[in-house]
């Protein structure tokens, strides 16, 4: 990437030679442009909400800026990338969604995330620690940025506009009013859950801002949830990429002997799980892990693995986490063990269990979705 002030070599993380898609994008090339043309002053307390591969926080790496992501995988790519651009450890602060905020904010530079709710918890969680002379400027592609978006800022922070189109991205400039009367935060948001799925019906779910379906239950989890298999006895089970923890939730109420870890690659989906967990009284032992899918499971610990796959990675479609997911539960299942997932017929995730564990079955299936088995030899 060619920023103003040199040339960056950029990853996404896992890293794959394979991988055509670039760690920036023309916003973040926007972006970083105007606050060198502007000669805005970067001297103080510089804040990036949302980076998504650490293009922004590396090219600013000697303003020792401060990143807050949702994503573990954001962050590990950020380290990789501030060591091979030579950034000593620590000159870059990184925080998740769910740390407390700087206290004070003198530069605030938003990627727009994709979920609104994720970007309205941030910018009222930022608010208390923007000032009048806060410089808040935000990105994004011009798809990615709509009324809604300029909405939240204006309501949020004060009068917001946004910049011409170049190369499809935007920015967003907003002029803080230390005299707006904010909204409550509104997040997290509990539900209870409706009758019919199974051993969770009307207990809660809890869900932090930017988990997916925060508001209801998604229809592809209540499919899944109506066809568990039977998990008796002290059985160790996965709920892979978790999200609000209903499924891992449900297992652990039908059966208290089960030993459940919830994983998710996002930090508010784990702490919306453990939420979920916790709001229930669900006896038994759990875990909640932020992490790359299974990577740090011991290879054979694994009874059972109930995974809803992501189909996209930030804006971009892809199979690829679907696949390190499944080739991830292949290594962590014991032999017996079995592999879980629900997802949309015409991804044809049977075709990928078939080539990697040797075998597939259909457990159910209605018009939209499949839930298919795959068992480690």
């Amino acid at each position: 990437m060619t920023t103003p002030w040199g040339e960056l070599a950029l990853t996404r993380f896992p890293e794959d030679p394979r991988d055509r898609l670039r760690a920036w994008d023309a916003s973040d090339e926007y972006l970083l442009r105007h606050l060198a043309s502007e000669g805005v002053p970067l001297s103080g307390t510089v804040v990036v909400l949302g980076d998504r591969w650490g293009a922004l926080v590396t090219a600013l790496a000697a303003h020792r800026p401060v990143q807050i992501t949702d994503s573990f995988l954001t962050q590990e790519a950020t380290r990789a990338n501030l060591a091979r651009g030579g950034v000593e450890p620590g000159t870059v602060r990184l925080l998740t969604t769910q740390d407390p905020p700087p206290d004070r904010v003198d530069v605030l530079l938003v990627r727009v995330p994709k979920s609104l709710a994720l970007l309205e918890d941030q910018l009222l969680r930022l608010a208390p620690a923007v000032h009048p002379g806060t410089v808040v400027v935000g990105a994004g592609m011009v798809k990615e940025i709509h009324t809604s978006t300029l909405n939240l800022f204006e309501r949020i922070l004060g009068p917001t506009r946004t910049s011409l189109a170049e190369k499809k991205a935007r920015l967003i400039f907003c002029t803080p009013d230390p005299s707006l009367v904010r909204p409550d935060n509104p997040w997290p948001y509990s539900y209870v859950l409706p009758g019919g799925i199974g051993p969770v019906s009307g207990h809660t779910a809890v869900n932090h801002a930017g988990v997916f379906c925060a508001d209801r239950l998604d229809i592809g989890t209540r499919f899944l949830l109506n066809h568990l298999p039977d998990t008796r006895g002290p059985r160790r089970v996965v709920d892979l990429g978790c999200g609000n923890g209903v499924v891992g939730t449900a297992v652990a109420v039908a059966n208290p002997e089960a030993e459940v870890l919830f994983v998710d690659e996002s930090f508010q989906a784990a702490a919306s799980a453990e939420a979920t967990y916790k709001a229930n009284g669900v006896p038994g032992h759990a875990e909640f892990r932020v992490g790359d899918g299974l990577a740090g499971v011991p290879s054979g610990s694994v009874d059972l693995v109930l995974n809803n796959p992501p189909f996209h990675s930030h804006q971009a479609t892809t199979d690829a986490t679907a696949w390190r997911m499944f080739t991830g539960a292949r290594r962590a299942l014991r032999p017996g063990g079995e592999l879980w997932v629900i997802g949309n017929r015409h991804l044809g995730y049977h075709v990928k269990l078939r080539r990697l564990f040797g075998n597939s079955s259909l457990v159910a299936s209605d018009p939209k979705f499949v839930v298919l088995k795959a068992v480690k030899r």
